[in-house]
């Protein structure tokens, strides 16, 4: 399998931490030397291993924005 290569440009926020002490974060991050994309994962606290997740591009995140506003919460 090849590696994958990751960059965390912009760390825009943390949601949650786990008891294993992963957070849950809102990053910018260039996969693979790609245009980095907006990424909703858990991370462990170095940033050296992560869990799954998705990425956006800003006209998904725009459009989940909407969506969440939009609803009662």
């Amino acid at each position: 399998m090849a590696e994958i290569k990751y960059e965390i440009t912009e760390s825009i926020g943390k949601l949650s931490e786990s008891p294993k002490g992963w957070n849950k974060e809102l990053n910018l991050v260039s996969w693979n030397g790609k245009e980095p994309k907006y990424d909703l994962r858990d991370w462990a606290p170095d940033h050296e291993k992560m869990g799954k997740g998705i990425t956006l591009t800003k006209e998904e995140l725009q459009a989940l924005k909407d969506i969440l506003n939009g609803m009662e919460l």
